[in-house]
């Protein structure tokens, strides 16, 4: 069994503000340690369900975030940015499960750190006219490799978004939101042994995914105009009002084009952190 991790940062065990998540800030590299250790937890259950190779992608921020030396031995890493795929890189069909580790709600919800791949510069993305963040937007195109995602850990509004995706999902709660940078924590440790025993018991239980099949429409609404602006510049995007941008397509050729939009809108704007 081939098991593909995606490693996020803000919905990691014990982190709730940006100085935990964002270099340089005074606490980020604690949240590194954490980050980490929540995704060797779910190394860990995942060679205990059976697998024989684990790939983790570090798919937050400077993608640069975890530690190698203490990453689980048995774990292969992708590591640093761009990467065409972002937060999927080098996710293929070839691979049995995903598990999302460490992830957040979308923008616009009162979730820890909540927010949509870019901060203040995202206001609302919708797959086929549904309102979704980065899981939604995951789940789909895990779904379209044709691979189940298994396992989604992070606080509890991320974890009641996933549910609303797909009820299938196993999650693991490791803070409750009490605001968007405060959070009743679970310790530490219980945390990761819940994300340990939760992954073997996800990854035995898995259900194939039903993708749709066809075309799919994606529609972004920027903070700002220029961005629309810019962006309709690439073929098949075009603009419903001075800030929302559309682009139809398969499920991956969208996910790869999203992608594409992020880094035009980082050039355009060089936008702040997201707190």
């Amino acid at each position: 069994m081939k098991v593909y991790v995606s490693a996020d940062m803000e919905g990691v065990t014990g982190v709730v503000d940006a100085e935990d998540v964002q270099p340089p800030g005074r606490d980020y590299e604690r949240g590194r340690l954490l980050m980490t250790e929540d995704v060797n937890a779910a190394v860990r259950g995942a060679y205990a369900a059976g697998a024989t190779e684990v790939l983790v992608n570090d798919a937050h921020g400077p993608m640069r975030n975890l530690l190698p030396d203490l990453l689980d031995p048995r774990a292969g890493l992708i590591k640093g940015r761009p990467k065409p795929m972002g937060m999927m890189e080098g996710l293929t069909p070839e691979y049995d499960a995903v598990l999302c580790v460490g992830y957040h709600a979308r923008a616009g919800v009162l979730g820890v750190l909540s927010h949509s791949f870019m901060g203040h510069e995202i206001e609302d993305i919708w797959l086929d006219d549904q309102v979704t963040g980065e899981i939604g937007l995951f789940h789909a195109a895990a779904a379209a490799y044709g691979v189940p995602l298994a396992l989604l850990t992070g606080d509890d509004t991320a974890c009641d978004e996933m549910k609303a995706w797909d009820p299938a999902v196993a999650t693991v709660p490791v803070k409750f939101a009490k605001d968007r940078f405060a959070a009743q924590l679970v310790p530490v440790a219980e945390a990761q042994q819940s994300i340990e025993t939760t992954t073997t018991e996800a990854l035995a239980n898995l259900t194939p995914p039903s993708p749709p099949t066809g075309s799919r429409s994606l529609s972004v609404r920027w903070q700002s105009a220029s961005v629309a602006s810019h962006l309709t510049a690439i073929p098949g995007v075009t603009r419903r009002d001075d800030r929302t941008v559309t682009l139809d397509g398969d499920m991956l050729q969208l996910y790869r084009m999203f992608n594409l939009f992020l880094r035009v809108c980082s050039a355009v704007t060089s936008n702040p952190p997201y707190c």
